[in-house]
């Protein structure tokens, strides 16, 4: 029971921080809108100044935290490819709830941020310019591309995690683990990969 209530708690909490956060973003007053015309969200891509928060769920569920159709930013939905581009000065703050999504794919300098844990299968994440991510996996397999200045921080547990990255960018794993992971980063003259193998028990 009291393990119920504190995880119900930590979810308010976490929820109340997203709120803030887009209430920060869009000024005192919190402008939303909820997109219904979305589904079978498996691939995201985001471009340009957008703060993107992730979970899983039941259903696909896209909430934007801005009065966007005012703005120069889109958010479309096309053949499960969900799009999240804004070029304006202030962040476009965006919360999708996918339950089947594979893909994730970040460019310029958004920022995506896992809430809860992602429980897929099989999920590629990719990184390019300076975006970041800060995710928690929940994931049978795993591939991971930093390019450029990108970020990420990555924790929860995979059992097989591929990451490549590049001199130039950051990566943080020191709350991740994998049962395999292979890890190569790319300098200007060569390679350089890692393999480690953890036995199950």
């Amino acid at each position: 029971m009291k393990t119920t209530i504190l995880t119900l708690a930590i979810a308010l909490i976490t929820v109340f921080d997203i709120s803030q956060s887009a209430k920060a973003a869009t000024g005192s007053k919190e402008i939303s809108t909820i997109l219904t015309d979305v589904s079978k969200i498996s691939n995201i891509e985001v471009h340009g100044n957008v703060e993107l928060y992730l979970s899983d769920g039941s259903a696909d569920q896209v909430k934007v935290y801005n009065s966007y159709y005012s703005e120069s930013a889109l958010v479309q939905n096309e053949n499960g490819v969900l799009r999240i581009t804004s070029y304006t000065t202030q962040k476009l703050v965006v919360w999708v709830t996918a339950s089947d999504l594979a893909k994730l794919e970040v460019y310029d300098n958004a920022q995506v941020k896992s809430f809860g844990k992602l429980s897929t299968i099989d999920l590629d994440v990719k990184l390019y310019n300076n975006a970041s991510a800060q995710l928690e996996m929940d994931t049978f397999a795993a591939n991971v591309t930093l390019h450029d200045r990108s970020k990420a921080d990555l924790s929860g547990s995979v059992t097989d995690a591929t990451v490549n990255y590049d001199q130039s960018s950051f990566l943080n794993i020191t709350n991740f683990a994998a049962s395999h992971l292979v890890k190569t980063v790319k300098t200007n003259r060569a390679c350089l990969k890692e393999t480690t193998e953890f036995a199950s028990l």
